[in-house]
C-alpha cells in the first residue's frame, strides 16, 4: 500500500504539471489577444515551475532507504545549560519543519537539562521520504549568540549533534541474536506529581557486537517500549548496512570532511550579525529566525543537490 501510494503521487503530480502547462498555453493565447492579465499569466507560470522543481527534486530521493520514515536524535554538546538550550532550539526547529511537511511526530526518549533545555531527545518522524529529506542533517550544529543565561551578556558558542537514520519497516528483514543484546529497566523521567512514573517502564537496550545503546520511554508499557527499542536497533543496523553499500562514496566524503565533534556542518550566528551558513554547500541566509522556525528546505535541497552532483565531479 505504501509503494502504491508513492506511485500514485508521481502520477498525480505529473497530471497536475500537465494540466498547468495546458492552462498556461491557453492563458498565453488570451494574453496575446488582450483578454488576460500579465499577472495571471506569471502566476500560472510560477506554479508550473514550482511543481516541476518539486518533481525533479523528489527524483533525487532515489537511494535505498530514502522513502522511509526517520528517527532523529539530538544531543547537547559540552557547555552545560547553553548547549542544552541550543539542543532544545534545534528540536523545535525540526518539529516545526516536520509539521509543515504534514509528518507525524512521536517523542521516543527525552532527557531534560539540569537547568533548561534538553540533554538528549529522540524523535520519530513518520512520513514518506522523511529520511531522504533529513539524511543530510547528520553532524554537529554550532550556535553563536549572546547568552540569555549570562548576566554579563557575553557572546557564547554552543554545539549540539544531530543523528538521523531510517526507521526500518516490516519489509526489511534483520536478524538479531538474542544472546547479543542485554536489557536494563528504569523509571521514566517526568515533572513530578501524580503523573510521575512509579514503576520501571523505561528501557535501555545494549547490542554487544555494534556497541549500539537504545533508550526508550515512549509509553507506560515496558513491553511496548522494548518492542520500539528493538525496532530502533534494527533501524540503526539497517543504516549501517546502507553505509557499507556506499563505502566507496563514504571514503571519498570522509577525506573531504569528517563529521566529528568540533567539525560542524552548519553555523547559526545570531550576534554580532545574523547568518546561517552550511559549510558543505555554502548555502546561507540572514533569516536566522525563519530557519529556527522550521524554514530549512533550502538547506535540505542544497545538500541533496550537492550529493547528487558529487559522483560526477569525483569521477572527473
Amino acid at each position: 500500500m505504501k509503494g502504491l501510494r508513492t506511485l500514485k503521487k508521481w502520477v498525480t503530480d505529473y497530471n497536475g504539471a500537465k494540466q498547468l502547462g495546458e492552462d498556461l498555453e491557453v492563458l498565453y493565447e488570451f494574453y496575446k489577444a488582450g483578454e488576460a492579465e500579465e499577472d495571471e499569466l506569471n502566476t500560472t507560470h510560477q506554479k508550473l515551475l514550482g511543481v516541476l522543481e518539486d518533481i525533479e527534486f523528489r527524483n533525487m530521493l532515489s537511494d535505498e532507504g530514502d522513502a522511509l520514515s526517520a528517527v532523529l536524535q539530538i544531543t547537547a554538546g559540552a557547555g552545560g545549560t547553553e548547549s542544552c538550550d541550543w539542543a532544545e532550539m534545534l528540536m523545535r526547529m525540526y518539529l516545526m519543519w516536520a509539521e509543515k511537511q504534514g509528518f507525524k511526530i512521536k517523542e521516543l526518549n527525552h532527557q531534560a537539562g539540569d537547568v533548561a533545555g534538553i540533554k538528549t531527545v529522540t524523535l520519530e518522524i513518520d512520513g514518506d521520504f522523511a529520511f531522504g529529506w533529513l539524511k543530510g542533517e547528520n553532524g554537529v550544529h554550532r550556535l553563536v549568540r549572546i547568552s540569555p543565561f549570562d548576566s554579563n551578556a557575553k557572546r557564547h558558542t554552543s554545539f549540539a549533534s544531530v543523528y538521523v537514520y531510517p526507521l526500518a519497516d516490516d519489509s526489511i528483514e534483520i536478524i538479531i541474536n538474542s544472546s547479543e543484546i542485554s536489557w536494563e529497566t528504569m523509571r521514566s523521567s517526568g515533572a513530578g506529581g501524580q503523573g510521575v512514573n512509579k514503576i520501571e517502564t523505561a528501557v535501555r537496550l545494549r547490542h554487544a557486537p555494534s556497541g549500539i545503546m537504545i533508550e526508550n520511554s515512549e509509553t507506560r508499557s515496558q513491553l511496548e517500549n522494548k518492542a520500539k527499542a528493538m525496532q530502533l536497533l534494527k533501524s540503526q543496523l539497517y543504516e549501517i548496512e546502507l553505509q557499507k553499500k556506499m563505502a566507496a562514496r563514504d571514503e571519498i566524503e570522509a577525506s573531504k570532511k569528517k563529521i566529528e565533534w568540533g567539525s560542524q556542518i552548519r553555523n547559526y550566528v545570531m550576534q554580532p550579525y545574523k547568518l546561517v551558513k552550511d559549510v558543505r554547500t555554502q548555502t546561507e541566509t540572514s533569516d536566522v529566525d525563519g530557519v529556527l522556525n522550521g524554514n530549512i528546505d533550502a538547506f535540505l535541497k542544497a545538500y541533496l543537490m550537492f550529493m547528487g552532483q558529487k559522483p560526477e565531479s569525483d569521477t572527473l
